[in-house]
Parts: C-alpha cells; sequence; structure tokens
C-alpha cells in the first residue's frame, strides 16, 4: 500500500514538472502571435528589468512581464540592458526579445510618410528627395505586375483579384513609417503591404464579397473618392452618387480621373481635356478606369465599401475643399457658376 501511495505521488511530481514546463515554455517560448508587423520600442537610460518587461507587455511584445522577468534572472542577464531604440516583432518569443535589447544592435532607422492620395510617382519623388531609394528604382518594383516576382516569400490576399496586368497603384497604404536607412524599395512596398493587409480587415473583405464589385474595383473607385472629397461623410455619399451612377449606365464624370490623365490639378478640366481619349477619362468612357488613380486612405476605403445613399446624383469641390451635392443638372450648373466661375 504504501509503494502504491509514493508511486502516485512520484506520477504526481512528474505531471507537476511537465505541466509546470509545459505552461514555463507558453509563456517563454512562444511569441505573442504569428503577426510579423514590427514595433519600435525604446528603453531609457537607467530602466529596470522591471519597467522594460511592463512596457514590452502594454505593446503585447511579450506575453507576461513577470515571465520576462523570472527568463532574464535565470538567464544572468539583469545588467545586460542596453538603452536604445529596437525593431522588435510581435512573433517573436521573449528569448529572442532578450537576444535583441541585450545585442546593442540599436535599429538605425528613419521616418517617412506617405499621404492619402498620392500616386508611385509622388511617392517616389518624395523618396527621392528623402533620400531613401532612386526614383526610377522604386518605380520600378511598383510596376512589377506578379508580386510574388517581388516578395516571394509572402502571398497578399489583397492582391488575389489585381487584374494580372495591372501594377502595385492603390496598395501602397499611406500611412508613417519607420524603416531601416539602408532599406530597398522592395522592403518599403512590403511595409506597405503588409500594412494594408491589416488595415484592409476580415470583415471589410467579406462585405466586398457579398457585394457585386471585387476588391481592385473598390480600390479604384476608392481612389476616386480620395481624390474628389475630402471629409469622410461627404465621402460616403459621394461613393452612393457613383454607385447609382454605374448602375443606371452613366458615365461616373469624375474630373479626377481627367486629371489623372493630363497630369493637371484642375478645379474643373476644360473642355479639350474632357476629350482626351483614355480610359481613364470617366467622362469619356462609362464605369471604373482600368485601375486606381492613387492609393487612398482608409477612409476613402471604407466608404466604397459603405455607401451613404442620397437623393444627390451630382456634386463639385469648392476651391476651399468642400463639398456641394445637388439632386438636379440645373442645381448642378447653378452650383458651378457660383462655386467655379
Amino acid at each position: 500500500m504504501f509503494k502504491k501511495v509514493l508511486i502516485i505521488i512520484l506520477f504526481a511530481i512528474i505531471g507537476a514538472v511537465l505541466l509546470g514546463g509545459l505552461y514555463f515554455w507558453n509563456q517563454i517560448g512562444l511569441p505573442v502571435s504569428g503577426n510579423e508587423e514590427e514595433v519600435v520600442f525604446n528603453i531609457k537610460d537607467g530602466e529596470s528589468v522591471k519597467e522594460i518587461g511592463v512596457n514590452l507587455e502594454a505593446v503585447e511584445l511579450i506575453r507576461s512581464a513577470y515571465w520576462f522577468e523570472v527568463y532574464v534572472f535565470f538567464d544572468g542577464s539583469q545588467s545586460n540592458f542596453i538603452a536604445g531604440d529596437y525593431l522588435l516583432g510581435k512573433d517573436s518569443n521573449i528569448k529572442e526579445v532578450v537576444d535583441i535589447l541585450t545585442s546593442g544592435q540599436v535599429a538605425d532607422e528613419q521616418v517617412i510618410t506617405i499621404i492619402e492620395g498620392w500616386n508611385s510617382v509622388e511617392i517616389s519623388d518624395y523618396l527621392a528627395e528623402q533620400g531613401v531609394v532612386e526614383k526610377n528604382d522604386f518605380l520600378k518594383a511598383v510596376a512589377t505586375k506578379d508580386s510574388r516576382r517581388l516578395i516571394p516569400d509572402k502571398i497578399y490576399n489583397l492582391l488575389v483579384d489585381k487584374p494580372a496586368e495591372q501594377d502595385l497603384e492603390g496598395y501602397l497604404f499611406p500611412d508613417t513609417y519607420r524603416i531601416y536607412e539602408d532599406a530597398t524599395s522592395v522592403d518599403i512596398i512590403k511595409k506597405m503591404l503588409d500594412n494594408f493587409e491589416i488595415k484592409f480587415t476580415d470583415q471589410m473583405k467579406q462585405d466586398v464579397e457579398a457585394g457585386n464589385m471585387s476588391i481592385y474595383e473598390i480600390i479604384t473607385l476608392a481612389s476616386i473618392i480620395e481624390k474628389e472629397v475630402r471629409t469622410d461623410t461627404d465621402r460616403k455619399i459621394a461613393a452612393g452618387i457613383f454607385y447609382d451612377r454605374m448602375n443606371l449606365g452613366v458615365a461616373l464624370q469624375s474630373d479626377a480621373t481627367v486629371n489623372y490623365v493630363t497630369g493637371k490639378q484642375a478645379l474643373q478640366p476644360s473642355s479639350e481635356d474632357l476629350k482626351v481619349d483614355n480610359l481613364y477619362n470617366t467622362y469619356k468612357y462609362k464605369g471604373l478606369p482600368p485601375g486606381p488613380i492613387c492609393n487612398p486612405a482608409l477612409s476613402a476605403i471604407m466608404a466604397a465599401i459603405y455607401p451613404e445613399k442620397s437623393e444627390y446624383f451630382y456634386f463639385l469641390t469648392k476651391p476651399d475643399g468642400s463639398t456641394v451635392f445637388s439632386k438636379t443638372y440645373d442645381e448642378h450648373l447653378e452650383n458651378k457658376r457660383k462655386y467655379l466661375q
């Protein structure tokens, strides 16, 4: 009987050790997520291990500040942390995080800001002016039709329905990015695509699939909305107008698409501009243009997915950037005379 009790106790101890080891591995050896998002993490001079752990947990770079402290204690690296900015991935575990933070390999980075509504040429001009990459090198990368040739280790769901003959215009998500100073054009485009994949949620994808438009068509429409209308509320109304026109087989008549063709920034394109024979001229050709005319903000994409139905059928943009909507063509003509002449 006593022997049986000893065996039971022994197995209980072994089981507890195994469970404890499994829990320890779960806290130490597993990353917070499989998300490849990178975060710049700063260690200040004089920060304690506890403070570092709390800060890491707060930005979801580790699972537990407590187990971070435990690992650091047994690893003997309490005094090895070096102040500075570090680039950490959310797919790293505690050991990998500690290795980076004690390596002294401070992130050598710079910040770039891609403005909402810029097209690929404008982005390339900005990057060249900032000394980040050569303009032609960036445009060549953007012109790569198959993203798998550009980034072979990643498949982007957003690009699945992109026409094979179209480039990456529309997918270069506008935002502020931290990049290494030796970043290549491909590195920058990958950051933009990764960010876009995160911002364009699964729910948004499902809602697009439930409608009659592809994701590529949504991005194309959003790019027009981005260039035509400034405020979020007005963008949804404008999107509703564009949908009504498409459903009725009426030309979109977007001035922004004409400006895209001519390279101008006219509030009201000339009669000659409106006659330009180009598939992007939505005065001459009905429906959406072949592809996006810029890289739209999330709010413009949301407007394209969730348009607002209204009684309006026309709109114009005043010189101050505000939008004026009209129900009839006569009312629209009057508003043009009032605000654009």
